[in-house]
């Protein structure tokens, strides 16, 4: 049993391109042939189209197409609302805007359907759902009865 296993081990190598007993040796008639990683050289690409290659290997289209919207902010609502509004996060398909003003907070929720269409024609469809508008925030407010001063 032992004269089979050795002798599969012999056959094994050979195969493999070795000769049995001398190592890694290879015999002198065997190629050696170089696998090429697929990632590296080749031609030069446009930084451009390398940078668009490098989001949709990695899964990062969406993210670096709402990082846009966040920089693109007034180009997207208009100079005079992004002079009172500032997108601050999305997830999950929801995109919290912050107002300077209730009165600004007000208008916004009015134009959050438009917003929304707007977002997904930048984005892609579905990409925006929501669009949660929050107001400046105000002090805290003391626990008890209604106090005039």
């Amino acid at each position: 049993m032992a004269r089979e296993a050795l002798a599969q081990a012999k056959a094994d190598a050979l195969k493999r391109g070795t000769i049995p007993g001398q190592g890694n040796k290879r015999k002198s008639n065997a190629k050696l042939v170089r696998v090429r990683d697929p990632g590296r050289g080749g031609d030069p690409k446009a930084f451009g189209a390398a940078i668009r290659e490098l989001l949709a290997t990695r899964g990062w289209e969406q993210r670096a197409a709402v990082g846009g919207v966040f920089g693109n902010w007034p180009g997207i609502v208009g100079p005079e609302l992004a002079e009172h509004t500032r997108p601050e996060r999305f997830e999950d398909g929801e995109l919290t805007v912050a107002a300077d003003s209730t009165t600004w907070a007000t208008q916004l929720r009015l134009l959050s359907s438009t917003l929304v269409r707007r977002l997904n024609e930048e984005l892609g469809h579905g990409t925006v759902r929501r669009v949660k508008v929050v107001g400046p925030a105000s002090g805290p407010r003391r626990a008890g009865a209604w106090r005039v001063r």
